[in-house]
């Protein structure tokens, strides 16, 4: 009986302890090649799939694409958008996009890990979307779609022992994702003490590190989403020849001009109808964010994880502040008070450090055409951002010098009014 069982089941084992043994080889099997068509594919796809994984996004960083961090505003596609103009102007830079709804630093800083050395010495472009910054930070269960256990291997297999990896393994336990492997969350909650790794941990992460590597070559071009791309092959027909600023500054007036007809607020048609006009009847929006702050949250700390692999990269960023669109703003109530704060206590976490390079938008909300919808850059938005991106991508720029500071980790900082800002800045030096 023992004889036909074997006989029966022994080439199933047989095959399944080849599959694994092959998925746990620490050396590439061959299959992390991606064409020059899939890496177009892939940079504007806003893929869970391609954010999550490895492969996609360190073949096309290798090749000059840059990466792009964000959110949802990526997914706003019109003529003047980044990688539109990118590819209607064949710019020496292809914006690789890393973010889509949902997405915050949090997310961002996990995304760096298995890019690191696609981002040493090189540079990146960081959109710091405001509404990120409420009292209780990222939503857990978007941190959960976007998690990778590939990158917090990545990660444990070469963490420091200092604040940011306490801090970073801290937060990543208070998420339900973190215990999707009960072997990572021990090795998490062993960093989050500021203990060493077991041998068996480290042996266990590297193993798992080299499987699901393997897998992402395997899979991560599957079933990749094509409609960005035609979307802004389509968009990009709208341009005119030639770069002119006069003439797609005047383009964008025209084109948000009649995207933006038939509503108060100059939204988006298109979005007003399907998002917003139902919850207007009544009144039910009036003054509904009068109460609502950015200005204490845990996210500048997830943020200042994002500061801190910045620097120990030497990675030289250019970081957006987009606007809020002014008559909605006034609409629902929004604190323009809270708002300008908000711009404070950002400028001084970033410029503190020597993150100097920043676009401040903020201003802007009451631009005709500047938004797309009542948060997200569009046509004219989009152009002042290009008036910025491009020199700061094609022409070299000063090295940067940071001065990273543990401070902006803590509970205190992230519940900071900005109106002591300068007192915290005497006191903490």
């Amino acid at each position: 009986m023992a004889k036909r069982l074997l006989r029966i089941f022994g080439p199933l084992i047989l095959a399944a302890i080849l599959v694994f043994a092959v998925l746990a080889m620490p050396v590439t099997l061959g299959f992390s090649h991606v064409s020059a068509a899939r890496e177009r594919q892939a940079a504007v796809s806003l893929s869970p799939t391609v954010l999550r994984g490895k492969n996609m996004k360190a073949q096309a960083l290798k090749n000059g694409y840059v990466p792009f961090f964000g959110s949802s505003e990526w997914s706003r596609f019109d003529p003047m958008h980044p990688a539109v103009l990118a590819q209607k102007y064949k710019r020496s830079y292809r914006p690789f996009l890393l973010g889509a709804r949902g997405s915050q630093s949090l997310t961002q800083y996990f995304v760096m890990q298995n890019i690191q050395g696609e981002l040493r010495n090189k540079k990146a472009v960081f959109v710091i979307s405001p509404q990120w910054f409420v009292k209780g930070g990222t939503r857990k269960d978007a941190f959960g779609y976007y998690y990778s256990q590939l990158q917090t291997a990545e990660w444990l297999t070469h963490f420091r022992h200092d604040a940011i990896d306490q801090y970073a393994a801290k937060r990543l336990l208070q998420m339900p994702a973190a215990q999707s492997d009960e072997f990572i969350h021990a090795a998490l909650q062993r960093v989050a003490k500021g203990e060493k790794l077991t041998d068996y941990q480290r042996f266990y992460l590297q193993t798992r590190k080299n499987m699901l590597t393997h897998e992402d070559q395997f899979f991560s071009g599957i079933d990749l989403p094509s409609q960005n791309l035609n979307q802004v092959n389509k968009q990009a027909k709208q341009l005119p020849t030639h770069y002119s600023y006069s003439a797609l500054d005047q383009l964008g007036g025209k084109l948000g001009k009649a995207a933006t007809s038939d509503n108060r607020f100059q939204i988006s048609d298109k979005f007003y109808h399907q998002g917003l006009q139902k919850e207007l009847k009544g009144g039910k929006l009036k003054n509904f964010q009068k109460n609502l702050s950015y200005t204490k949250s845990p996210e500048f700390s997830d943020f200042q994880l994002c500061l801190d692999q910045f620097a120990r990269l030497n990675t030289n960023v250019l970081f957006i502040i987009p606007p809020i669109n002014a008559k909605w703003q006034k609409y629902t109530g929004l604190s323009a008070t809270m708002l300008k704060q908000f711009d404070q206590k950002i400028h001084y976490q970033l410029q503190s450090q020597g993150f100097n390079n920043i676009v401040d938008l903020s201003q802007k909300g009451n631009v005709p055409y500047f938004m797309t919808d009542t948060i997200h850059l569009g046509w004219r938005g989009w152009l002042a951002v290009d008036q910025r991106v491009n020199p700061f991508l094609t022409k070299k720029q000063a090295q940067p010098h940071y001065s990273i500071n543990d401070k902006f980790y803590s509970t205190k900082w992230q519940n900071l009014s900005p109106t002591a800002l300068k007192q915290y800045e005497a006191t903490t030096k």
